[in-house]
């Protein structure tokens, strides 16, 4: 059944993630993907320190290769590494910025920690982001769930599926599990609801300057038609004059 064979493929995807979320370590690894070819799985990791994925001489990229073939049952797979171009615009690596000043310096200046997290973000040039940081770890007697939300971010739809990015991680404090969720809407994103209306005033002022000069351009063509016939008439008036007085000397 194909069916059967998508949702197995799906399966072994979901392994690796959480393989690679484990061997790698968090704040490396932010996402992979597999795209499979001829030759075999080609496995390309997304992170925004590739120098600590690859290890020296490349020895963590053998290990991890070795751990495919053997534990995953893949024939051949290529490992590539990636460099996140701006990680101030990756949703699982804020996550993890998050999680380790989380970690580090505790949970007491949580609210800081997300509105800096939040300005980055939207310095970067996203067009809106949200963190939620929750849980029994944060400040309080009960377990609370604190919102952070700027710009524009779209919930539903499309949109909020395919383009918005999405990272989530949990830091493990003394006081409790700390739950981190960051969505972001990457800059240049095409909006569905977004109407753009054309200023036709311009293009209309354009085609009335072509007009008038075409007009123009008539009426000198037309002055210099009638310049022509006129010099023609009087080119023939004066030959009759002259063949007038040529016969009347003859006479």
């Amino acid at each position: 059944m194909i069916e059967r064979k998508f949702v197995a493929e799906k399966m072994k995807e979901f392994l690796v993630n959480q393989y690679l979320l484990k061997e790698l370590g968090p704040g490396k690894f932010s996402s992979f993907e597999i795209r499979r070819t001829p030759l075999g799985e080609r496995i390309i990791i997304y992170t925004a320190r590739p120098g600590l994925i690859v290890g020296k001489g490349g020895e963590n990229i053998k290990d991890l290769t070795r751990v495919l073939k053997m534990r995953f049952k893949m024939e051949n797979p290529q490992i590539e590494v990636a460099e996140i171009l701006s990680p101030n615009l990756d949703a699982q690596n804020m996550a993890e910025q998050i999680v380790n000043v989380l970690e580090r310096f505790g949970p007491k200046r949580f609210k800081s920690v997300g509105y800096k997290t939040l300005q980055k973000i939207i310095d970067a040039g996203a067009m809106g982001s949200e963190i939620v940081i929750s849980g029994r770890g944060l400040p309080g007697a009960r377990a609370k769930s604190w919102r952070f939300y700027a710009g524009y971010l779209k919930k539903s739809g499309d949109i909020s599926m395919s383009k918005v990015a999405y990272g989530e991680a949990k830091a493990n404090l003394n006081s409790g599990t700390v739950g981190i969720k960051v969505r972001i809407l990457p800059p240049g994103t095409i909006l569905p609801d977004k109407i753009k209306i054309k200023d036709l005033s311009k293009e209309t002022f354009v085609v009335e300057e072509v007009k008038a000069a075409v007009v123009k351009e008539e009426i000198k063509e037309e002055k210099k038609v009638a310049k022509k016939k006129t010099a023609k008439k009087k080119t023939t008036t004066k030959k009759v004059k002259e063949e007038k007085k040529e016969n009347e000397s003859k006479e």
